[in-house]
């Protein structure tokens, strides 16, 4: 823009300084940056934000300062004209079929030609696979045999004791020598041994026996001592 040489900025700062306010009022009062205030006093309208900034902020500026926006306004586009409104026409209708668009019976025949190129790959790898040798059975069995064997051949047996109060514990593993322990309220321990675990309590039930994961509740009766001996293969009592 060209600086207005029609003395729009001039006047509005000389209405503003005859009612005794100064800039700094006068951007607090309309929200009107100050440096924009201060742009349109010196008619140097190229710092504003285009045309229709400058605009909006003389109609402020004149309302503010009790002048008509319009006259104010009007002074302004004699200067720098009415803007002109561009109309965006839109482009005519293609009526010829745009050069290089696939057609659909290209697409149709693109997949005819894909499904033919799998169908002999898939009946070529069908041959080849038919004309290789199967690869000889893997022999396992005589490995698994051998590994159920050594499985076999230990057989651990673990048996947990919880006491519901005080009780003495005689343990005998794998027919070894006796172990005692002595269970508080709520204490418990766990025993294992290869074959055979064999439970001596100085009081029956008191104390629940829980073999291999199988529960067996609180065994014996209360006052009685009790003893049971447990096997892998039995999980039961086995004599007492």
């Amino acid at each position: 823009m060209q600086r207005s040489v029609l003395g729009v900025g001039s006047a509005l700062r000389a209405v503003r300084e005859g009612r005794g306010l100064s800039l700094e009022e006068a951007a607090r009062d309309t929200r009107v940056r100050q440096e924009f205030l201060e742009a349109i006093e010196a008619e140097d309208f190229d710092r504003l934000l285009g045309d229709v900034h400058a605009r909006g902020c003389l109609r402020t500026y004149a309302t503010y300062l009790r002048l008509s926006p319009d006259k104010v306004v009007s002074a302004y586009e004699r200067e720098f004209g009415v803007p002109e409104i561009v109309v965006l026409e839109p482009p005519p209708l293609q009526t010829e079929p745009v050069l290089g668009r696939r057609r659909r019976r290209d697409d149709h025949r693109l997949w005819i030609l894909l499904a033919a190129t799998v169908l002999v790959l898939a009946t070529a790898f069908g041959v080849l696979s038919s004309r290789r040798p199967a690869p000889p059975p893997a022999e396992l069995a005589e490995e698994a045999s051998s590994v159920g064997a050594v499985a076999g051949a230990v057989r651990p047996i673990s048996v947990a004791l919880l006491a519901r109060r005080p009780v003495e514990v005689t343990i005998v593993a794998d027919g070894g020598e006796p172990q005692h322990y002595t269970l508080e309220a709520d204490e418990g321990r766990s025993f294992e041994a290869d074959s055979e675990v064999c439970v001596y309590l100085s009081e029956g039930a008191v104390t629940s026996v829980t073999v291999n994961a199988t529960p067996h509740g609180h065994v014996g009766e209360f006052g009685e001592p009790w003893e049971e001996c447990y096997s892998y293969d039995e999980t039961t009592a086995t004599g007492s």
